[in-house]
């Protein structure tokens, strides 16, 4: 599988960013954000990428993250 590098990290939803450097995946979450209450308001989501996301560069891999507390 080819994969281009990221010169930059991209941001991929609220608090998330991304970065590729030859086959390697590096994903940064940002913990102290505070939390927003999720649909269901049994939890508080301090990360998301809010559904799937293709990371650039990487031949269409997609992932879905979300970092959360109960509250």
């Amino acid at each position: 599988m080819r994969m281009t590098e990221l010169n930059k990290a991209e941001n991929l939803g609220n608090g998330i960013t991304a970065s590729v450097s030859g086959d390697t995946l590096t994903l940064t979450v940002k913990l102290s954000l505070p939390g927003q209450p999720s649909a269901t308001g049994k939890t508080m989501v301090v990360a998301s990428t809010r559904g799937n996301v293709v990371i650039p560069g990487t031949n269409g891999i997609t992932i879905g993250l979300n970092a959360y507390t109960k509250k």
